[in-house]
């Protein structure tokens, strides 16, 4: 029988195969955490932990890497599941809890990247930011925008998501993506379709969730394995506030 990872040749040599096998990955939420996770595992990262307290939904299956069998079963048992059915070699750990000022520490500790795939309800997402920076972690942000990908990266070295918070108004996902959008349209290269999108949720009527595709979750995946690989082995990454974007409509 050929070994599992075979087909990664040319693109991965047997050291970076070994290295990322045992480089430990921490994902904060198993949301669009649960795309990357199942990317990142068949790519060869072996050593993943997961973190989240929500149960599956259905309104989860559109983008998230559930069943239906899967609705109302703890993300992280769901996942596990799901992952060991593909490896059952790899060191999978999950944590059935949401991550608090009280955990963070704990949790953070042993990693050597994390993934942010946190809701942005309350302050814990750019907490989770500050102890990984402090801790000399590299957090790698995934955006699903539908058409497209984003992702930022916050460095030990870089500055933080928190030079986008303005006095007064709620810091979230949003923020994000109107900079990223207007950053854009300043060099030259504005995605309409992107501010569209931006401007038609901002005037809903409702105050709903963001809009997402199951196209953004796997394109973003896809980057965010990529960027963990440079980052295990020692290649340049691009620090916020420089990201890293892509789309379907050709940018």
């Amino acid at each position: 029988m050929k070994h599992r990872y075979d087909r990664n040749r040319l693109y991965v040599n047997q050291n970076e195969q070994e290295i990322i096998k045992n480089f430990p990955v921490l994902l904060g939420g198993a949301g669009i955490g649960s795309i990357i996770a199942e990317c990142a595992l068949r790519f060869g990262f072996e050593n993943i932990t997961i973190v989240d307290g929500d149960q599956v939904e259905s309104s989860n299956l559109n983008r998230q890497n559930y069943r239906e069998k899967d609705v109302s079963v703890n993300k992280v048992e769901a996942l596990k599941e799901r992952l060991e059915s593909i490896n059952s070699n790899a060191n999978i750990k999950i944590h059935n809890c949401f991550l608090t000022k009280e955990n963070i520490n704990e949790l953070i500790d042993g990693h050597k990247a994390a993934i942010n795939a946190l809701d942005f309800s309350s302050d814990v997402p750019l907490l989770f930011d500050e102890t990984c920076q402090q801790k000399n972690i590299p957090v790698l942000h995934p955006y699903n925008l539908g058409w497209g990908s984003l992702v930022t990266v916050i460095t030990p070295d870089s500055i933080s998501l928190k030079s986008l918070v303005k006095k007064g108004e709620k810091f979230s996902e949003l923020s994000v993506v109107e900079y990223v959008s207007s950053y854009m349209r300043f060099w030259g290269d504005p995605q309409e379709w992107l501010e569209n999108i931006i401007h038609d949720y901002i005037n809903e009527k409702e105050k709903l969730s963001p809009p997402q595709l199951s196209v953004g979750s796997w394109s973003v995946a896809g980057m965010c394995v990529h960027i963990l690989f440079n980052i295990a082995t020692k290649r340049e990454v691009k620090s916020f506030p420089e990201f890293y974007f892509s789309s379907l409509f050709g940018s």
